[in-house]
């Protein structure tokens, strides 16, 4: 197997979208395709692979508006949440997986910015697409109390399940550089060093004026 990764830059509000693959299988999967599926699929396409699978993180639109360009363009279904309002031809929950080629993908439900987030997990390639769970530097955005104490109890169920040489993968380009590790965020990333749910919460309430006092973008 020749693992195949690629973090493409798709437009909107500077989001992500990955290419996955198995060369030796010739095959692979797009995730959070969003604004330029065509880019996406012409990847795949110049590597020789088929695009078996479309994977969504979560039902935002700005994750979800190229899927159905990308299923026009390769003939592959969907996968999502099953509570997805995308629609998903392959339905995922907690637990679940994949496989495309050799590849296992994981997936581990993580509500809090979405009620339908997605992880996925490649653990034997170390890599984990966090969608807009985990930044670099920071964390995906939530409307209420009830929905960020799901956000702080997914976090905390990450950083207990992935291996601290996991490489993460977010779906925007929003810190200072296009990745990270899961042992990188657990020392700089604030909203992971918060002490309990309460710092958790007044951080989020405050990110404004802790990025203006940090310098942070």
């Amino acid at each position: 197997m020749d693992f195949i990764f690629e973090q493409i830059r798709t437009g909107g509000d500077r989001n992500f979208g990955y290419v996955v693959g198995d060369r030796a299988a010739g095959v692979a999967a797009l995730i959070d395709p969003s604004y330029e599926p065509e880019t996406l699929v012409e990847r795949a396409t110049d590597q020789g692979l088929t695009v078996q699978l479309i994977i969504n993180t979560h039902g935002h639109p700005d994750h979800t508006n190229g899927n159905q360009r990308a299923k026009e363009l390769t003939g592959a279904p969907l996968a999502a949440h099953r509570n997805s309002a995308a629609g998903p031809d392959l339905e995922l929950d907690d637990g679940g997986s994949l496989g495309l080629g050799s590849l296992k993908l994981e997936f581990l439900h993580v509500p809090g910015h979405a009620d339908d987030h997605l992880l996925i997990h490649l653990a034997e390639q170390r890599v984990a697409i966090t969608g807009d769970l985990l930044f670099v530097g920071k964390i995906g955005g939530t409307g209420t109390a009830e929905a960020a104490r799901q956000e702080y109890e997914s976090l905390k169920r990450v950083l207990e399940a992935l291996p601290d040489d996991t490489t993460i993968w977010p779906g925007h380009d929003y810190g200072c550089r296009p990745s990270s590790t899961i042992a990188l965020e657990r020392i700089t990333n604030p909203f992971l060093r918060c002490e309990g749910f309460d710092d958790f919460l007044s951080l989020k309430k405050n990110w404004p004026t802790f990025k203006a006092e940090h310098g942070l973008r």
